[in-house]
């Protein structure tokens, strides 16, 4: 795992980010413990805090449950639901792009092309 601290988004979010990738593509079975809290702080250099926020922050999403004394380990994923509010995070984010494209005064096509730079840069 690669942390940023130039990206501008959180290292905790980072982190959330990057475990939630990984439970939902399989690479994080139900019933598997994440790595602690203090090992993983330890192994990228960072606060326990910060590892804790992150951890939270998937708990909170139903992704992981803690287990007081042991860690916290993967729940069991419908992959069906969760690819559904994935879908409404993207459709509320393009719905705010397109309010600021519109005060920005940029055209459909401008905001097509920037759509499409975006994503030929991040690989999809």
């Amino acid at each position: 795992m690669r942390i940023s601290q130039t990206s501008g988004v959180p290292i905790y979010q980072q982190i959330a980010d990057f475990f939630r990738s990984e439970i939902m593509s399989g690479k994080y079975k139900n019933g598997e413990y994440l790595p602690s809290i203090r090992e993983l702080a330890k192994d990228l250099k960072i606060s326990v805090i910060t590892t804790m926020k992150a951890y939270e922050q998937l708990e909170t999403e139903g992704y992981v449950t803690a287990v007081q004394g042991k860690g916290f380990y993967v729940n069991a994923q419908d992959s069906d639901m969760l690819k559904e509010q994935h879908l409404r995070k993207v459709e509320d984010a393009l719905t705010e792009a397109i309010k600021y494209a519109d005060i920005a005064g940029m055209t459909e096509r401008e905001l097509k092309e920037t759509l499409s730079t975006l994503l030929n840069m991040k690989g999809l």
